[in-house]
Formats: C-alpha cells, structure tokens, sequence
C-alpha cells in the first residue's frame, strides 16, 4: 500500500509540474535562462578546478598522507579519520556539493566505514566565502561587513555541527575501532607511496578521468540548479509558496522576527540565491533579523543542494537521514550565533569605521567585486573550454577502443 502511495504521489508531483509547465511557458523560459546563467557562469568555473585537484590529490595519494597526518586532530574531534580534514578544507573553500562528492569517493575508496562518511557528510558542505561576501552580502545588500559576519557564524556553526554528528552511530562497531596515533610525517610519506603503486593508471589516464568525472558531477549539478529555479518559479506563480509563508510567518512572529520575511525564507528553503535577493529586497530596516534569517538558509543548504548532494551520495550506502538532520542542527547553530556575534562583528566594526563607511555602504568593495565580476565574465568561456575538452577526451578513448576492437 506504502509503495502504491508512492507511486502515485510521484505521478501526480510530475503531472502538476507538466501542465505548469504547459501554462507558464514564458516564466519557465526566464527561470531556466536564470538557473543556466548562475550555473555556467559561477558554478561550474568555481567548482571545476577543486573537483579535478581533488581527484588528482586522491589518485596521488596526496589524501591518505594528509589523512595519516591529521589522524590525531579529526579523530578525537569529530570521530572521523584524518582524511575529513581534506574534505573539511575543501569544502569550505570550494562550497557545496563538494563536501558529498568527496565523502562520496573516499567512500568507495574504502578510506571511510559508513557511519564515518555520514558523519562526515554532515559537516562538510559548507558555502564558500566568495558566495558568503561577493554574493550576498555584497552583490545583494551591498556591505561587506555582513559577510564577516555571516562567514563566521556559517563556518563556527558547521564546527559545532561536526562535534555533535561525532556521537552519531557511536553503538554501531562496522570495523575494529581506530585509534589515534601520533603525528608522524614519515609514516604519511609511506602510505602516500603506497596508495599511488596501488594505482596502475598512467599519469594521462588519471587526468583524463579526473576531467571526465568532473565535468559528469558539474553536469548533474547544473541540471538540479536549472529544475529547482523552474520549480520555485511555479510555484510562486501557483499561489503555493504563499500559503506555505502565511503558515511559516506565524512561527517567525513567535521567534520576534518580522512576517515580511516569511515569503523570502520559504524562497531560500528551496533556492538559496533567491532567498538571499528577496531579503534583501524585503524593506526591513533591521538587518539582524535579515542576517538570521539568511545564517538560517545558507545553513540549511536549500532543497536544490540536498538533491544535489541526494544524487551524489545515493552511488555509494550513505544515508541522507543524518545529513538533512545536520542540516537542521546548523541552522539553528549558525542563526543562535549571529545573534551573539552581530554586536561584535557587525554594529562595532560599523562604528569603528564609521569615517570608511561611504565605501562600503555603496558596494564599492574592490577585492570581493572584482573576483565576482571577473568570474562571471570568463567563467562561461571556462565551461565551454571545458565541455568540449570532455567530448575531446571522450572521443579519443571510445576511438581507441574501437581500433583496440
């Protein structure tokens, strides 16, 4: 009965987004034109060069040696092995989904038991600081000064995040326990040498595979970020979203934040780039209860990256449970600490540089600017360089193969 339920909820969720589609066909156009934009444009030149040095490092052995090394730090930290403080780094630096993707193939690598990638998928998917201060805080609200701020209570909270996911499956005993060991570089230096003679792939092959494997995740990624702008799009234009914020507004007024935000949070549970710009636009003259509110969805991820990460980690036994609960966790942690820290790190720092402010209140901060619009201009000119390098790199092999036939 369950599975017929299922069955039919799914034909029904299609059904309904094929006649929107049919009824909104020039709205449909502009969301997908705005979720290909943000992807060809940002996404893919931003995450492509993290994805294929991350495949590099593991093909190398670069990862067991930094795991080896940082054994004593991550173990008794967050229970995980030394290898999550390369996925940790990572994904803090180049966003999300790339936390999943490396939890993912360290995975299959057999570097992780079950329990120790769910926990390390949990803390791990993290915005990056170019989406925290170029992005939001100064293409939306034009002040740098928040991003500081969200920054700190994003990356603080994801930490917390990791502390308390270290419990998680403490009951379960899928391997014998790893113990903590002390730092030794040496012992790094033989098990990064080990890992690379296990791999017999020339050094084209590794490369070609890293392009390859790449360019498959960005795609899929792209995919997931064009269907979620559509489908947030329709629902708005149906009426949905409205009813959803009226209920989720009388839980804000509860939390003393203003109901004029309600419409642009239920926006950012799904989208999180659009969340972000309605806040911004929402009139509030307050920006902590702003803040809060976009700590909270930056936290959450938005529907469309957990499909995301959904997607990538449903190749391997790690369940989604414990990271949509992780999800949950650090948007309570990160909106708690941006009310703690918005004094310190936000009114102060105003205050102390009260003479400079001109600059910033207009948006004109140079470095964070510069690197957005600098990305945004070459970064489609990357991703077409890059697609088409993949079918190179794909006919070559398939030609090969047929010759080899």
């Amino acid at each position: 009965m369950k599975a017929k339920f299922k069955s039919l909820s799914l034909a029904g969720i299609a059904i309904f987004i094929a006649v929107a589609l049919i009824n909104f066909p020039g709205e449909v156009l502009k969301a997908s034109e705005r979720g290909l934009d943000m992807w060809w444009g940002t996404v893919f030149p931003s995450l492509l060069p993290f994805f294929i040095t991350a495949e590099l490092l593991i093909g190398f052995g670069v990862v067991r040696f930094i795991g080896v090394l940082f054994e004593p730090i991550m173990k008794p930290l967050f229970n995980v092995p030394g290898v999550g403080g390369f996925v940790w780094a990572m994904g803090m630096a180049s966003g999300y989904p790339s936390g999943a993707k490396l939890t993912t193939r360290l995975r299959q690598e057999k570097q992780l038991t079950k329990i120790e990638a769910e926990r390390l998928v949990s803390f791990t998917n993290a915005s990056n600081p170019l989406f925290i201060i170029g992005a939001i805080s100064v293409g939306f609200f034009h002040d740098e000064r928040l991003g500081i701020l969200l920054a700190v209570c994003h990356y603080l909270g994801n930490a917390l995040v990791g502390i308390c996911m270290r419990f998680y499956g403490m009951n379960v005993r899928e391997v014998p326990e790893r113990k903590s060991s002390r730092m030794s570089f040496y012992k790094a230096l033989q098990e990064l040498h080990r890992t690379r003679l296990k791999d017999k792939r020339p050094f084209g092959k590794i490369l070609g595979d890293a392009v390859i494997n790449s360019v498959q995740t960005l795609l899929m990624i792209g995919g997931f970020i064009i269907m979620f702008s559509v489908f947030t799009k329709l629902i708005y234009l149906i009426g949905i979203a409205s009813i959803f914020a009226s209920v989720l507004g009388i839980g804000l007024q509860f939390l003393g934040i203003p109901t004029e935000l309600a419409l642009p949070m239920f926006s950012g549970l799904f989208e999180i780039t659009l969340g972000s710009s309605l806040i911004s636009q929402a009139g509030i003259t307050s920006m902590l209860p702003q803040a809060v509110v976009i700590s909270f969805i930056l936290a959450f991820n938005g529907f469309s990256v957990q499909a995301q990460v959904a997607s990538i980690i449903a190749e391997t036994d790690i369940r989604f449970a414990p990271y949509f609960f992780a999800r949950i966790l650090h948007g309570i942690f990160a909106s708690i600490l941006t009310i703690i820290f918005f004094k310190p790190l936000y009114l102060d720092h105003q205050v102390i540089n009260l003479n400079y402010a001109p600059v910033f209140s207009r948006g004109e901060s140079g470095f964070w600017t510069n690197i957005s619009q600098g990305l945004h201009l070459v970064g489609p000119v990357i991703t077409l360089f890059t697609l088409a390098l993949a079918a190179f790199i794909l006919t070559i092999r398939i030609t090969n193969k047929k010759n080899y036939l």
